[in-house]
């Protein structure tokens, strides 16, 4: 949810990613193009209320990107058109996981947006998303990542 719209609520449910325009009394798929509908986490840029980001995976069974390529996936309009984001994350035999709370966004302008995986790497991007650099390597399973900024 944005908190500028706070009855646009935005969901990935394994299956299927959802938007519901009345707070949740009624909701419809947005998955559209995305490479695959299975997924765990997503979150809504700070400043932009209909820029959604998600990660999808190959499926309920097989927990890693399609094709093995990484790539968090942003619509800029509310879940109608998806846009693969790709440069800086790695293209070719990726074989990790991106679980529910391990994706998340800060309030900077131009927003961050940053993502940890199973395979203990966390990636940042400055730029909304354009441009990914993997900020830490060698953890264990990332779980959980949590934005803070400082003014």
């Amino acid at each position: 949810m944005h908190r500028s719209r706070p009855d646009v609520l935005f969901m990935q449910k394994h299956w299927d990613v959802m938007r519901s325009d009345n707070a949740g009394e009624q909701w419809y798929e947005i998955s559209g193009d995305l490479p695959t509908d299975f997924g765990f986490p997503i979150a809504v840029h700070a400043h932009e209320p209909d820029t959604v980001y998600v990660v999808p995976i190959k499926s309920d069974s097989e927990h890693y990107p399609p094709e093995g390529k990484l790539r968090v996936y942003r619509s800029r309009t509310g879940g109608k058109e998806w846009q693969a984001l790709t440069k800086g994350l790695p293209q070719k035999d990726c074989y990790v996981n991106v679980l529910r709370s391990a994706l998340a966004v800060d309030s900077l302008d131009p927003g961050g947006v940053y993502f940890g995986t199973t395979g203990g790497q966390v990636y940042a991007s400055a730029d909304s998303g354009d441009r990914w650099a993997a900020i830490v390597r060698d953890l264990p399973a990332v779980l959980s990542v949590e934005v803070q900024t400082l003014l």
